[in-house]
């Protein structure tokens, strides 16, 4: 009977009304939670036989929400360093525990601190991860999950960086005497002391033990725009290079003082691998002396010789005073002697179809067949937007749009309301014909 098909269609528009009511609830309630991504409720119809031509039974109507994962929110100023928003598509890995075996969830809401035992956690609990680097900066992702660890830079206080990059801006006198050992000179003589420099100039570097070294870099006058370099240990004895020479050769200035690089050893701007004999391991020491034909690392003009600006990182690590997050997700710690490392390379989750992911507790997403396969990549690279730090994204809830959608789920209910008592009132008549 068709009455009955009319009843069902108005308890079906009572629950479909009561749905969406509810996620304008859920919207309201989350419209200031951080990264909240607001729900849409839509409708689809509901039909018994459509292929009905001389009676018509009702079908109904059910609600289907739709969550707007991939709509942009709005990113608002923090105070705090490692508050993190994404400019862009992507999320961020978390998981709820400190183990591999810990579910994965995937969120945008950045409102990271460091929790009691240093790690980075957001407002839902969950542990921020990343890539850790290594003592070179350097990471690899294979796009496996496991390969990521809890993002935490507490454990850095007291241990010691090994030194990675020398950088040396230096003029070196266009006048200076040629020195008169330029005809007999060999490599090594500065470092012995049997040869003079025309300059020295000494840096400070560190073992991967935190163990200081000096090492000088000396240059001697052969002739007219040509110079002769040795870097040393002082004592010889710190390494097991021959006389405590780690790299030697020739520099070239072209005739307006800057850098003839082409034309000087190419060992002097090489990596600089150092071993030592304390057992401490090396990492490689990136030289920065200065690009080709420019002025910007070795000089020689009048002025005397001298070191205008540079120096060498490492050292024994004190206290973290404060964490910085590049735009390209690297999480460096600075430490309150103003000497900086990086840490943690931070990934980006991105997939084909984010609105099909699953909402999870804590404003947080898991995967599934409608999302697609997850792929993770630095910010920026392959689809993955860029972070902001000191930025949190607002959420995508407009408070107007929730509450003119109240008015109409309210209405579209009392409406199905009617239904029902219309019909009870029919199906009353029709019983009615039997007295």
């Amino acid at each position: 009977m068709s009455l009955y098909s009319a009843l069902y269609a108005g308890v079906s528009g009572l629950s479909a009304q009561s749905s969406a009511m509810a996620t304008v609830a859920d919207n309201i309630t989350n419209i200031n939670t951080v990264a909240y991504k607001g729900v849409e409720a839509q409708f689809r119809t509901l039909v018994t036989d459509g292929r009905a031509s001389s009676s018509y039974s009702a079908g109904g109507v059910a609600a289907s929400p739709i969550a707007e994962v991939s709509k942009q929110g709005l990113l608002q100023a923090s105070g705090s360093s490692t508050d993190l928003a994404i400019d862009g598509g992507g999320f961020f890995i978390t998981r709820s525990g400190l183990t591999q075996s810990d579910p994965v969830a995937y969120t945008r809401a950045g409102s990271f601190k460091p929790d009691e035992e240093g790690y980075l956690r957001n407002s839902s609990g969950q542990y921020l991860y990343g890539w850790r680097l290594d003592a070179t900066g350097g990471y690899t992702n294979t796009g496996n999950l496991d390969a990521l660890t809890p993002v935490r830079l507490s454990d850095l206080v007291g241990t010691a960086a090994p030194t990675t990059k020398l950088q040396a801006r230096i003029n070196l006198q266009s006048d200076a005497t040629i020195s008169s050992a330029a005809s007999t000179y060999t490599a090594g003589q500065m470092a012995s002391g049997a040869v003079t420099p025309s300059f020295t100039r000494s840096f400070t570097v560190y073992d991967s033990q935190g163990g200081s070294h000096q090492m000088n870099m000396s240059f001697l006058k052969t002739a007219a725009n040509t110079w002769k370099v040795e870097n040393y240990l002082v004592p010889a004895s710190d390494t097991t290079a021959a006389g405590g020479v780690v790299s030697s050769g020739t520099v070239q200035f072209n005739g307006d003082g800057s850098l003839n690089k082409t034309a000087s050893t190419a060992a002097l701007f090489s990596p600089l691998t150092i071993n030592y004999t304390n057992g401490a391991s090396s990492v490689p020491i990136d030289i920065e002396l200065g690009d080709n034909g420019s002025i910007n690392g070795l000089t020689q003009f009048g002025q005397p010789s001298s070191l205008i600006s540079g120096g060498a990182d490492g050292g024994i690590l004190g206290n973290i005073a404060s964490t910085e997050v590049s735009k390209d997700g690297v999480v460096s710690a600075i430490f309150d002697d103003g000497s900086t490392r990086k840490v943690f390379q931070l990934p980006i989750a991105t997939f084909p179809n984010p609105n099909g992911l699953t909402r999870v507790s804590g404003n947080s997403y898991s995967a599934n067949r409608s999302s697609g396969s997850m792929t993770m990549n630095p910010p920026g690279q392959l689809g993955a937007g860029k972070l902001s730090s000191n930025t949190l994204e607002a959420s995508t809830v407009d408070l107007a749009g929730e509450f003119t959608n109240m008015i109409r789920f309210q209405r579209a209910y009392s409406a199905s309301s009617k239904i029902i008592t219309t019909v009870d009132d029919m199906l009353r008549e029709v019983s009615d014909l039997k007295r």
